[in-house]
């Protein structure tokens, strides 16, 4: 059967290192919990870091967080839908915005519940996802201001998410001007500037970042140690947190070249092949994990000799060679995942989770 673990104490050592360096640069930050999938044993392990505030784009995430610790405090990190205004209020402390009318139903929905609905209003500085243009930003705060029970508690952005736009100190200083003009304008307080992610760290370490930036949303530098603006890995945290392991159901050594007239595959590819291998055999695995699952694109052997060979919905086959190892029906094979690929596993209900203190 394929699981994937977490190991609590690779997790505990990102937590307490990340904790740490913010601190020290007096920047509040909150985890976002995206890649867990609203799991409830690994939500658990989270919530016990100490941490008191968390991110995700999820509803049903949120809620769960909630259910486990009430006085979470807990941020809806993108546009509500109309569909969901209620529950954004019910279950998320703080929501992103960036439309008028979706801030209106908050204020609606927040006074029906008796409660102030904190906002943060995002701008687009270049990615061109979410966020209001720059050129209508004062206009629409003016508008957002008056509304009741709506709290502006921040302005924020986000960059490299869609494609790949980097976050720079002449891009964060206009966030900073930004709020400094709202402020000035209208008298106002705004407590957070929330300009950072996991690509915007690097921009800490090589004093880059305006001091005015002084909250962070944090997943995948948590979750797997890397360096998201130089596609690296940071040598001083785990990067290995989360592992896949999958079962062989299947191996017989078989020819390298299939037999037959040729048609489209599953994901109507046409497959070609060197016919220099017509002849050739190797061994091949089938394991008990598939395209439903995760794309091959996005999880690697542990064991670099095996290669893959195809995939279908439910299974993947492997290329072992000449099977050197000596793998047989019933041994685990080692999996390392990106990003992409843990979420992919965690939102498959397929793949049980395993937790490894």
């Amino acid at each position: 059967m394929a699981f994937i673990t977490l190991e609590t104490e690779k997790l505990k050592k990102n937590y307490h290192y990340l904790n740490t360096f913010f601190s020290k640069h007096d920047i509040e930050w909150s985890i976002v919990t995206k890649m867990l999938c609203g799991n409830k044993k690994y939500l658990k392990e989270l919530l016990d870091l100490g941490i008191n505030q968390y991110s995700d784009s999820r509803i049903t995430n949120l809620k769960m967080i909630k259910l486990l610790k009430e006085e979470a405090q807990t941020i809806y990190i993108k546009p509500p839908a109309k569909g969901v205004i209620e529950e954004v209020v019910t279950y998320a402390d703080i929501s992103m915005n960036t439309d008028f009318d979706t801030i209106r139903m908050l204020s609606e929905e927040a006074l029906k519940q008796g409660k102030i609905h904190k906002i943060i209003i995002m701008i687009d500085l270049g990615e061109l996802r979410e966020g209001v243009m720059r050129d209508d930003f004062v206009d629409f705060y003016s508008t957002v201001f008056q509304m009741k029970n709506i709290e502006v508690v921040g302005i924020g952005t986000n960059l490299s998410c869609l494609y790949g736009i980097l976050p720079n100190n002449d891009k964060l200083i206009q966030l900073c001007l930004y709020k400094q003009l709202i402020e000035l304008k209208f008298n106002v307080d705004i407590p957070f500037i929330s300009g950072g992610s996991s690509v915007t760290i690097p921009l800490i370490e090589q004093k880059l970042l305006p001091k005015d930036v002084n909250h962070f949303r944090v997943g995948e530098t948590l979750f797997m140690g890397t360096d998201v603006y130089n596609n690296r890995k940071y040598e001083e945290l785990e990067n290995d947190i989360f592992k896949l392991y999958a079962e062989i159901i299947e191996l017989y050594e078989k020819p390298l070249i299939p037999s037959g007239e040729m048609g489209l595959n599953l994901e109507g590819d046409t497959v070609t092949f060197d016919q220099e291998n017509v002849g050739k055999t190797t061994y091949r695995a089938i394991i008990d994990v598939g395209l439903l699952d995760i794309d091959i694109k996005h999880f690697d052997p542990v064991d670099f000799a095996i290669k893959y060979a195809g995939a279908t919905s439910d299974m993947v086959v492997l290329d072992l060679g000449e099977n050197p190892k000596g793998y047989k029906v019933g041994d685990q094979i080692e999996f390392t995942m990106d990003y992409m690929g843990i979420v992919r596993i965690m939102n498959s209900k397929y793949i049980e989770k395993r937790v490894l203190n």
